[in-house]
């Protein structure tokens, strides 16, 4: 990979890794749920006018608005609110693990040895970090847990779907999104309007900055990389958007690193590379990789 489109990759996995700092900063100014209303609204606004969907893809679309938006960014913006940002990321990490088992099961994709010793050493890296005093609190632990399990279903849709573009995806699951975490924000959250009129630059940060960096810059530069090199490349990258986190969260937000953050979050990530990374022997008669 050129290093030009390397730094590209890094920049990336540096936006998301700051989008869990902007997401703990601003779920303080307004509440988690209505904060994911006002990104989605955001999205849908600066994308839907621009994309067009067919009667095929539309029921694919409806569906994942319910487990990706609906389940997967909801459950994240409130575990996030009790867990601090470094172990949130490597929780919701957790998603790789849980799409493969669901491959497995439900696609019939062989595990074989490799990924079940990823695995072993990511499930075994959340027990480590539930021993030390980082792990959130029990409900908020659930919380980001099945977050990641709802990527892992959305995923698994996504890989049945018809193919839709990226950015017409992002843009439609928002707009079906906003009623279903609409009508969440009023049965469990209080004062919205209220909450709206009083928010600072944290709280309209974290909707801008969610939105249009994270949501429609980041994913468009990413999949513009997917179509420059071959995934086995660019996927490996996301594997440091957890370590960016544990950073940012301990250099900005004061939050501790001890040695159960340090020990489970390597596990986790051993465990994410063992399952998305395949080591094979380079041959010279062989294309790479």
């Amino acid at each position: 990979m050129p290093l030009k489109h390397l730094l590209i990759g890094l920049g990336i996995i540096a936006i998301w890794a700051f989008n869990i700092i902007v997401i703990k900063v601003g779920i303080e100014d307004l509440p988690p749920l209505l904060v994911t209303v006002l990104r989605f609204m955001l999205v849908a606004v600066l994308v839907v006018p621009f994309t067009r969907i067919s009667r095929r893809q539309l029921p694919w679309i409806l569906v994942l608005a319910v487990t990706f938006g609906g389940l997967h960014f909801p459950l994240l913006f409130l575990g996030l609110q009790r867990s601090e940002a470094g172990t949130g990321a490597l929780l919701v990490q957790m998603g790789t693990p849980f799409a493969t088992l669901l491959a497995a099961i439900f696609l019939k994709e062989k595990l074989g040895s490799r990924r079940i010793v990823g695995l072993i050493l990511a499930f075994g890296g959340v027990v480590v970090l539930a021993g030390g005093p980082s792990l959130p609190p029990p409900a908020s632990t659930a919380l980001l847990l099945a977050s990641a399990f709802f990527w892992a279903v959305s995923t698994m849709i996504i890989k049945l779907a018809p193919p839709i573009a990226p950015l017409t995806l992002t843009g439609w699951i928002s707009l079906f999104a906003i009623p279903l975490v609409a009508l969440g924000s009023w049965l469990f959250e209080d004062h919205q309007w209220q909450a709206i009129q009083q928010a600072g630059w944290a709280g309209w940060g974290a909707v801008v900055y969610t939105a249009v960096m994270s949501s429609i810059a980041a994913y468009g530069l990413w999949y513009w990389l997917l179509q420059k090199h071959p995934v086995s490349r660019v996927v490996p990258l996301t594997l440091l958007m957890p370590v960016f986190a544990v950073i940012l969260g301990v250099w900005l937000l004061g939050d501790p690193l001890g040695f159960n953050k340090l020990a489970g979050g390597a596990m986790v990530i051993a465990g994410l590379a063992v399952i998305n990374i395949r080591f094979r022997r380079h041959r010279q008669s062989s294309p790479a990789p």
